[in-house]
């Protein structure tokens, strides 16, 4: 490592205490004082770029790293150790990453076009103020436009206050209000494949003095890191839940990487802070490839595929309910049964067209940009409006195509037919049909319906009709069933009454349903279609259907999980087959130190067969009160989560249950991952007032849980539409309205997925899956062609029908690939 020869002398001194900050700054630089010039000369940088003539790119092969630590105050005590950090990391490693540092703190280097275009990267390890003149600071904006690197270390932040450019270069400034000593914190590694995270655990807990921001940069620039606020106390300028704390940009026809983290001259003793380092510096000298524009918003392009109908005809688009792509790139979406706002309702069960509706299969085609209606459906849907005696939410509820769907034309529809309906008990038959599809006309034979699997479900009360579908690499077929059973007679809580009933048919009591080992409904069922249309049973469901327990002949063996209430979506990862589903809750709004947890929006990461709660518990085992005959509105005992037992006069099943397996994800109006303190039963107290938030970065208050997939990036894909491969292996997890409900990617501990661990990271896709008015403002369903790009529908601004804004969208990204250019890496053979 190399200093210039002023640096000891000066900086041991302590001239702070004896000069003004001025004459400081001039003795520091070795030059004039940088005057406070909020504009500029505007031609000089032009001409700095002229006099300067650095190489495109600086640097080159033997590649070498400027450390500059200038400060218009005291010098930082972090310097010393920043610069044998940043030494040690240059001399060890593999030999293709090693690099040469120098130090300095004279800013004259930056006028010096010569001695600048030797470094492949700068390091600002500087305090704040003023620390270049405008000469200086146009000298490093022509660096950073012959394609240079720069890294800036905490207080770098601080640095050229009044410079807008310089604001840009590091991203982001401090905030007055924020924390001064150390604080320990976690973490949140966001980005798996930078050099400068992808070694980190994903939750990293470090001490530090952590930086609030003035202005947050997500979206702007590419993070890679967050502080978890909850972890520490942040002080009255918090960020909240999307805290950055290390980030990075192309810039100006640069890099620039900047991480708040470094405030300590300990932390560079930390070999994971090193690594960081490292990392940072691989990508800024050119050593390495990165992508940084992965999450800058302007990157993604949200495009209106369909248009509104036409009066008195759904050619665009049914009443939004689920989508599938194909794999030559068609998208195959369907309605739930909704007719347009125009068409007559009718409620009156007398009427044998009761509900009656259509349920519609549309095909886009991406090569000509045309919709084509494929086909329809009579089915009961189209009864909506009013309360849960009224309304309905059956009708056409899920589409997969087969496996082989090229080869076999293959289409699988869950639905509600109404031809199967029965008027007099109220009582209706859901199905899961094979069809044959003519992909030359886009038509559906809706003569070639075989029936793989039904079962009956109330149709008295609504709503939670569930509806998914999807495979897995087995060609394992699953089906989300809901848990058609209103909550509105228990308060909104467990949804566990069981005395009202229509002629015998209970219809308020979930322990019935979802709760029950004997019944379809509620569930996530699992089956292997056969190609004579039949089903045969897969090893690993949660019941063979054979079990001996209490007499036998109480359970079904297509029950894969238990106790869910409205899975509409569901998906599972290519990858891992992990399989992802959420379901939405009861009406409670708030907690009850008497019946339980307020209504929980859920999401669940799957990796094996088990009961996930409804109606006995909900997020992370949160048990209800029991109730039962003769006086349901007595409250009895709370639930056991680990032992819980279906004592419902209702129930058919197995009174002894599976235990209850936490589950991922859970809000509420209150919050996201609302928990509290629990007695020495395991009963949490309720109280609003003790509660805490696992997961601050969503909220609910109107909820509709919508699951997405998990993005798996295709490398071989020559599309220029796929989105980039930071997002591989993020869960997309959204929610039908688009306030304070996630639309967020999240990231999930390979250790803990499917037992109960939480998210390690979620990032806001709000901006680039946009909201409001005129965005996609009601999230329906959304899924990744094999182009890699994102298919999206909007339900639309009405309930029930078909609207002008119901639509199919497409999302895209345009940023490009990593940088830099494989020709400008600094060495060939270390491109990574």
């Amino acid at each position: 490592m190399q200093r210039t020869p002023h640096h000891r002398s000066r900086s041991r001194r302590g001239l702070a205490a004896t000069v003004a900050v001025g004459a400081l700054t001039a003795s520091l630089l070795g030059s004039n004082a940088a005057g406070a010039r909020p504009y500029p000369d505007p031609g000089l940088k032009e001409r700095m770029a002229t006099t300067l003539s650095l190489p495109s790119p600086p640097g080159g092969a033997n590649v070498r790293v400027l450390v500059f630590h200038a400060s218009a105050g005291e010098e930082p005590p972090t310097v010393d150790a920043g610069i044998a950090a940043i030494e040690k990391i240059g001399l060890s490693g593999p030999e293709a990453g090693r690099f040469k540092t120098v130090a300095t703190d004279d800013a004259g280097v930056f006028t010096n076009g010569k001695q600048l275009g030797r470094y492949n990267a700068v390091v600002f390890l500087t305090g704040g103020g003023d620390v270049l003149d405008p000469e200086q600071e146009a000298g490093l904006e022509a660096y950073m436009e012959a394609g240079g690197g720069f890294l800036g270390i905490h207080d770098a932040a601080r640095a050229e206050p009044y410079s807008d450019w310089f604001t840009g270069l590091v991203g982001a400034r401090p905030a007055a209000g924020g924390p001064t000593g150390v604080q320990r914190a976690t973490v949140e590694i966001g980005d798996r494949q930078h050099p400068a995270t992808k070694n980190l655990p994903q939750e990293w807990k470090r001490p530090d003095k952590w930086l609030n921001w003035k202005d947050n940069p997500s979206g702007d620039v590419h993070t890679v890191a967050r502080v978890r606020e909850i972890t520490y106390a942040p002080g009255t300028s918090a960020n909240g839940w999307d805290h950055p704390v290390s980030w990075c940009r192309d810039y100006d026809g640069g890099r620039s990487f900047y991480t708040g983290m470094g405030g300590t001259a300990s932390s560079f003793a930390e070999a994971d802070f090193r690594d960081h380092l490292r990392g940072a510096l691989a990508w800024t000298t050119r050593l390495s490839q990165a992508d940084c524009k992965a999450t800058i918003d302007s990157n993604y392009t949200a495009e209106r595929l369909t248009q509104p109908n036409q009066p008195g005809r759904n050619d665009q688009i049914g009443e939004p309910h689920g989508l599938v792509t194909a794999k030559d790139g068609r998208v195959f979406y369907i309605g739930r049964g909704g007719a347009d706002s125009s068409s007559p309702v009718i409620t009156d069960w007398n009427n044998p067209a009761i509900g009656k509706g259509k349920g519609e299969i549309h095909v886009y085609d991406p090569k000509t940009r045309k919709v084509t209606l494929a086909g329809a459906l009579d089915v009961f849907g189209n009864k909506g409006g009013g309360d849960e005696l009224v309304k309905v939410e059956e009708g056409l509820l899920g589409i997969e195509l087969d496996p082989d769907f090229a080869s076999n034309g293959w289409v699988y529809l869950h639905y509600t037919p109404h031809a199967k309906i029965d008027r007099d008990k109220r009582m209706a038959v859901r199905q899961v049909s094979r069809f044959t599809l003519d992909s030359a006309t886009n038509t559906l034979d809706t003569a070639s319906e075989k029936v793989l699997l039904k079962w009956p479900v109330q149709i008295h009360s609504c709503c939670h009709a569930g509806g998914g579908l999807a495979w897995d690499s087995e060609d394992n077929l699953y089906i989300a069933t809901g848990d058609n059973n209103s909550s509105g007679f228990s308060d909104g809580y467990s949804g566990n009454n069981p005395q009202p009933n229509y002629k015998g048919v209970s219809f308020a009591d979930a322990r019935r349903t979802a709760g029950n080992t004997n019944n379809l409904n509620g569930k996530i069922l699992r089956i292997h279609p056969e190609d004579d249309g039949t089903y045969t049973l897969p090893a690993g469901n949660l019941f063979t259907g054979k079990e001996p327990d209490e007499g036998g002949g109480k359970t079904r063996g297509e029950i894969y999980v238990m106790g869910v209430r409205n899975p509409a979506r569901i998906s599972v990862d290519t990858a891992t087959d992990t399989l992802y589903a959420g379901w939405v809750g009861p009406d409670a709004g708030s907690p009850s130190t008497t019946w339980g947890p307020a209504k929980y929006d859920t999401f669940a990461a799957i990796t094996q067969a088990g009961n996930h709660g409804w109606p006995y518990c909900m997020g992370n085992k949160q048990p209800y009160r029991d109730r039962n005959l003769p006086d349901p509105s007595k409250p009895l005992g709370w639930y056991d989560c680990d032992a819980p037992k279906n004592e419902s006069p209702n129930n058919d099943g197995l009174v002894k249950l599976p235990p209850v397996t936490s589950n991922t994800i859970w809000y509420s109006p209150q919050g996201g991952g609302v928990d509290y303190p629990r007695d020495a039963d395991g009963v949490p107290s309720y109280k609003v007032a003790d509660q805490k938030q696992l997961l601050p970065w969503l909220k609910g208050g109107g909820q509709a849980t919508m699951n997405g997939p998990v993005y798996r990036y295709d490398a071989a894909s020559t599309s220029e539409a796929k989105w980039p491969s930071y997002w591989d292996g993020k869960w997309f997890v959204g929610d039908f309205y688009d306030d304070t409900q996630p639309r967020h990617a999240v990231l999930t501990d390979p250790k803990s997925v499917g037992k109960g661990g939480l998210p390690t990271h979620a990032e806001s896709l709000k901006k680039i899956i946009p909201v409001g008015t005129d965005g996609i403002r009601n999230l329906m369903d959304w899924k990744f062609a094999p182009d890699g790009s994102l298919y999206v529908l909007d339900y639309g601004r009405g309930f029930f029908t078909s609207d002008p804004k119901s639509a199919l969208w497409r999302v895209t990204y345009k940023g490009g690939g990593p940088t830099p250019a494989a020709a400008d890496l600094a060495r060939k053979a270390a491109a990574q």
